[in-house]
């Protein structure tokens, strides 16, 4: 078993390095990508350093700070060209302990994506004000309503990919940055056919360090939620309906009812005559 963990980085100096030996200490199976977008504070220096010692570490470098969305799909892309078994992805502030690593993995067994979350038993939040809070689950409780996501945490940043679901995924279609790419990437997944779960975790506030949350972030997920249930299977999957349900691969059985639907039309449709001209 082999399991890839994304990590991207901005201005993350005093937490990259010993969140990478806490995870690198879980298994031997573990491999870590550190995303960073050319952080001023020399994270990316630290990563590299990192490398060189270690190498289950390895470092995507990126230009400039183009947001989560961006970083993210890069990672993926290389990622998977490694063909992990499973695909981690995890803040590098410890929010995310990577403690629940392990039990992410376990539950792979019975789902396709499973999401660390916050708000499956309760409210599993420390060192975040009310007002945090309730922006927070308000936003989850609003992707719910828009999407009929039966996910409690639809924008949390904790999450375990089995790699086919990544691969199916067409990434050039997906514009979100931010919290709207977490619940993209978990509504794109879902519509395709593959199964969610999610364990509870403790999220606890960073300690070092700055967080990266803005007003426009904020802005961004209220607006494009609002554009996904208007999505289709087609804009998101990466190869064609007949050659995904040959391998074998999670496609929304409506949209594959419908295809076929479409194709007995065309079967049975009378063809038209040619006519002779002269």
């Amino acid at each position: 078993m082999k399991v890839s963990v994304v990590i991207p980085t901005y201005n993350e100096k005093e937490n990259i390095e010993p969140l990478v030996n806490e995870i690198l200490k879980l298994s031997a199976d573990y491999e870590i990508y550190i995303v960073d977008d050319n952080s001023p504070d020399g994270t990316g220096d630290i990563a590299d350093a990192m490398a060189k010692k270690e190498k289950r570490v390895h470092v995507i470098h990126r230009k400039k700070k183009e947001g989560l969305g961006k970083a993210y799909r890069e990672a993926f892309e290389v990622v998977c060209k490694d063909e992990p078994n499973y695909v981690v992805q995890m803040d590098a502030d410890f929010s995310h302990s990577p403690k629940a690593i392990p039990e992410m993995i376990k539950r792979m067994k019975t789902a396709d994506v499973v999401i660390g979350s916050r708000y499956v038993n309760g409210i599993s939040v420390i060192n975040w004000p009310i007002r945090r809070i309730l922006l927070s689950w308000g936003a989850n409780f609003y992707v719910r309503i828009l999407t009929r996501m039966d996910v409690s945490d639809a924008t949390a940043g904790f999450k375990c990919f089995k790699r086919e679901v990544l691969e199916s995924i067409d990434f050039k279609k997906l514009k979100s940055e931010g919290y709207c790419f977490q619940i993209e990437m978990n509504y794109a997944a879902s519509i395709l056919g593959y199964t969610l779960d999610e364990i509870p975790i403790v999220f606890e506030d960073r300690k070092r360090g700055e967080s990266k949350m803005a007003f426009e972030i904020i802005l961004e997920s209220f607006v494009k939620v609002l554009a996904l249930p208007f999505k289709k299977v087609s804009d998101y999957i990466k190869d064609d309906r007949s050659s995904l349900k040959k391998k074998g691969k999670g496609v929304s059985k409506k949209e594959l009812d419908e295809e076929e639907d479409e194709d007995d039309l065309e079967k049975k449709a009378p063809k038209k005559e040619k006519i002779k001209k002269g």
